[in-house]
C-alpha cells in the first residue's frame, strides 16, 4: 500500500506542477480536470507542456481503455503533440496485462518508459563538482540557456525548448533553476519548485557533450539543497527518464511507479 500511495501522490505532483507551467506558458491553457483524466495542454511546440495522465486509482480494463479512447480524442483535438503520462501502479492486474491491445485500439503508440521517485531526503549538504559553478536562473539569457540545455538533452530543436520557456516570469523568480556552469559555459541544468509541501524536481538536462561526468547530479543536488534552504521541505519528487533513474537513487530518492509515455499513433 505504501507503494500505490507514493504513485497516487506521484501522478498528484504530476498535475499539480504542469497546472502551473502550462499556465504560465499559456494564460488560457487546457487545465481541466475530468473523470479519471487529467489534461495540463498548453498546445505549443514544446512537447512536454502538452500533458494528459490518467488519475484513476486501481482502474479496471474496461475502465482504463474508456479513458484511453478519451485521452485519444483530446490529443487529436490538438494543434501540437503531446504525451499520455501513464503510471501503471495505478491500473490492476488486469487492465496492466490488456494495456498494450487498448493502448493500440485507442490509437496510442508506446514513446518512452519512465518512472516515478520520491524520498524523505532534504536538507541534503551544499554540493560541489570540480568542475562546476552554479548560476541561479534570474535572467532572459539564462533563462534562454537553460531552455537551450534542454532541446539538446532531448533532442528538440532550440526554437522548441525556447517556445517552452523563454519569456516566463515564474521560472526566473518562483522556480529554483540552475545552471551547472564549466569554464563560464552553462553544460546542466536542473530546478525545483514547491508543490503542495514538495520539492520538485523539474527539466533535468545535460549537453551531450558533457554527459557521463556528473554534472546532471551535481546541479539537481544544487537545485534541491537551495530549494530546501528557501522553503523548509524535507519530501522531494521527481519524474526520471531512463537516463537519470541510475542516477536519482544516490541522491535520495527511492522509486515508486513505472509510467509509460504514450503519443498518437501516425
Amino acid at each position: 500500500m505504501a507503494e500505490l500511495t507514493e504513485s497516487i501522490e506521484s501522478v498528484a505532483q504530476l498535475a499539480t506542477v504542469w497546472r502551473a507551467m502550462v499556465v504560465d506558458r499559456d494564460a488560457d491553457a487546457d487545465v481541466r480536470d475530468l473523470p479519471g483524466i487529467a489534461v495540463r495542454w498548453a498546445d505549443c511546440p514544446f512537447v512536454f507542456w502538452n500533458c494528459l495522465t490518467l488519475t484513476d486509482v486501481d482502474a479496471e480494463a474496461e475502465l482504463m481503455g474508456q479513458r484511453l479512447g478519451q485521452a485519444a480524442d483530446i490529443m487529436r483535438s490538438k494543434n501540437h503533440m503531446g504525451f499520455l503520462w501513464l503510471f501503471e501502479d495505478l491500473l490492476d492486474d488486469e487492465a496492466r496485462s490488456a494495456l498494450e491491445v487498448a493502448a493500440e485500439r485507442a490509437g496510442l503508440q508506446y514513446a518512452f518508459p519512465g518512472t516515478g521517485m520520491a524520498g524523505d531526503l532534504l536538507p541534503i549538504p551544499e554540493p560541489v563538482h570540480p568542475d562546476l559553478t552554479f548560476a541561479r536562473v534570474t535572467t532572459d539569457e539564462q533563462l534562454r540557456a537553460y531552455a537551450d540545455l534542454n532541446s539538446r538533452g532531448y533532442g528538440l530543436p532550440l526554437e522548441v525548448g525556447r517556445d517552452g520557456l523563454v519569456g516566463s516570469t515564474l521560472w526566473k523568480n518562483e522556480v529554483y533553476a540552475y545552471l551547472g556552469m564549466r569554464d563560464g559555459v552553462p553544460v546542466a541544468c536542473a530546478a525545483t519548485v514547491e508543490a503542495e509541501g514538495r520539492l520538485f524536481v523539474v527539466l533535468v538536462a545535460t549537453d551531450p557533450e558533457w554527459q557521463r561526468r556528473g554534472y546532471g547530479e551535481a546541479v539537481t543536488r544544487k537545485a534541491l539543497y537551495e530549494g530546501a534552504r528557501a522553503t523548509g521541505l524535507t519530501r522531494a519528487t521527481l519524474h526520471a527518464t531512463v537516463a537519470g533513474a541510475p542516477v536519482y537513487p544516490r541522491i535520495g530518492f527511492r522509486p515508486n511507479s513505472p509510467i509509460r509515455f504514450y503519443t498518437l499513433a501516425g
